[in-house]
């Protein structure tokens, strides 16, 4: 009788490729994301905190988020 589990591939290492391919295209468009939030919220700080928005703690986090998503689209067009 034959091992079974030798002949197909781990779980895990099925769990170990699969992060390594998702997960380093995410973490670099949150750093690069993150970089650019810190180059424009300086620039637009005092519109938001003027008090002309609603609610300015939900403004900067969109802002982040597009950002984000901004990086993240700018590394799939180069890469």
């Amino acid at each position: 009788m034959g091992n079974a589990h030798s002949t197909s591939a781990s779980p895990l290492t099925d769990l170990v490729f699969g992060a390594s391919v998702y997960f380093p295209p995410l973490f670099k468009a949150v750093l690069l994301g993150f970089f650019f939030w810190l180059l424009i919220h300086p620039l637009l700080r005092n519109w938001i905190y003027s008090g002309e928005i609603w609610h300015p703690t939900l403004l900067d986090l969109s802002l982040f988020i597009l950002c984000v998503s901004a990086s993240l689209w700018l590394l799939l067009v180069i890469v």
